[in-house]
């Protein structure tokens, strides 16, 4: 067979050898196969990656709401704890009229504990969420132990008083042990209404 001597004019494509016509048959079934991947079925597989993906993601959604489903007893419990521990500390926090009487309470616990106070100073109140902090600044000289039954008796008030920033030194070879400690003592009140409506839930208030 002599290929120079084929028309190779599509319109005589009838007249072509056979094996020429099985080799651009082929060639054409090819080229149409490769037209319609590319054209079709490409797309259809980035559809599917796509799809798998969203079907990963909702697997996990369904996961961690099905274990959140399993534990709702648990966290209604927790919640119902913390809301009681919340209105056992809202107990504790004295009232704008408990104030006056509670920093006595603090100087005289000082005093009880055999310290000497060099400085007792109340600062105005510092807003937060649904309550105030009361900070005192205070400087109390004694000895350690003595400062040990201080911090112990203020943690003893029926009220909530907590220690901060603790600074202490010695006061001299010569001063038998005596320390100088400096601190913040902080207090809290549940603060305005409109500050309670604003931050956590207002739990209501009962004195015992």
């Amino acid at each position: 067979m002599n290929l120079s001597e084929i028309n190779w004019d599509i319109n005589a494509a009838g007249t072509w050898p056979l094996p020429i016509k099985v080799s651009a048959t082929l060639v054409v079934c090819a080229v149409v196969a490769a037209g319609g991947i590319y054209l079709d079925t490409l797309g259809q597989l980035d559809s599917l990656d796509a799809i798998k993906h969203q079907e990963q993601e909702l697997k996990t959604t369904f996961e961690s709401k099905q274990k959140k489903a399993v534990n709702l007893q648990d966290y209604q419990k927790q919640l119902s704890d913390i809301e009681s521990s919340l209105e056992v500390m809202i107990r504790q926090m004295p009232t704008e009229e408990e104030v006056a009487s509670l920093l006595i309470d603090i100087s005289q616990t000082g005093l009880a504990s055999g310290l000497e106070f060099k400085l007792f100073k109340p600062s105005g109140p510092v807003r937060q969420e649904f309550y105030s902090e009361l900070p005192i600044n205070i400087q109390v000289t004694g000895k350690y132990e003595e400062l040990g039954l201080f911090v112990s008796g203020l943690a003893s008030l029926p009220r909530i008083v907590t220690v901060h920033d603790v600074n202490m030194v010695p006061q001299g070879k010569d001063k038998d042990g005596i320390m100088l400690m400096n601190a913040t003592v902080k207090t809290y009140n549940e603060g305005s209404n409109e500050d309670a409506k604003t931050g956590a839930k207002t739990v209501n208030r009962k004195r015992g």
